[in-house]
């Protein structure tokens, strides 16, 4: 018994896995149910035995990508110096790496766009998901000593989706990596992370 649990949760994981890489790169709307359990290795029919709808694989998929967000956030930001952990946040987050794989970097650029048009639970997962980020950001600018930290997270985090999704949709990649090394140095700046450690 507990191997075909084992297993369900193992073909579950995948269908979320592939889900998860289809809506960063195209959105919500690139997921159509037999070509994503096809790139799963697997048959459209087994597919109501893990989700009750599409929507329901969206509001799972929305999760599983905030997985991976909130783990480069703790790897960053989980201990050690603040100034140092938000520095190589801002420098992960907005790098060249993650500029050329949409479908495994942070969800935020790719689907803040369309937010109003997810399932209510995946709207709820999102919503959840970009407090937190935004609340690691802000515990390390208080950990600095930075007055208002709450809304200057805010912004920095604006700044750093906003950031990645114009690079994203800059045709001329030299030009993005221009423009998000640009990013990086002038949220330090105003950040004060370009200040000698």
């Amino acid at each position: 018994m507990d191997e075909k649990v084992s297993h369900k949760e193992r073909t579950r994981a995948r269908i979320l896995d592939e889900a998860a890489k289809a809506m960063r790169t195209h959105g919500s709307e690139g997921i159509g149910v037999a070509a994503l359990m096809k790139r799963a290795g697997l048959t459209h029919g087994g597919f109501y035995a893990h989700f009750a709808s599409r929507d329901d694989l969206v509001v799972h998929a929305i999760e599983r990508m905030f997985q991976d967000s909130r783990a480069l956030v703790d790897r960053h930001l989980g201990g050690g110096d603040a100034r140092e952990g938000l520095s190589s946040l801002i420098d992960a987050y907005l790098s060249d790496a993650l500029l050329r794989t949409p479908d495994r970097g942070c969800p935020l650029p790719g689907l803040s766009g369309e937010v109003s048009r997810l399932p209510a639970g995946a709207r709820v997962h999102f919503q959840e998901s970009m407090k937190r980020f935004r609340s690691g950001i802000a515990r390390a600018l208080s950990a600095m000593g930075v007055a208002d930290a709450d809304r200057l997270a805010a912004s920095a985090l604006a700044e750093m989706v906003g950031a990645m999704s114009l690079a994203r949709a800059t045709s001329d990649e030299a030009e993005a990596r221009r423009s998000l090394a640009a990013s990086r140095d002038a949220l330090k700046r105003r950040l004060g992370l370009d200040q000698a450690l």
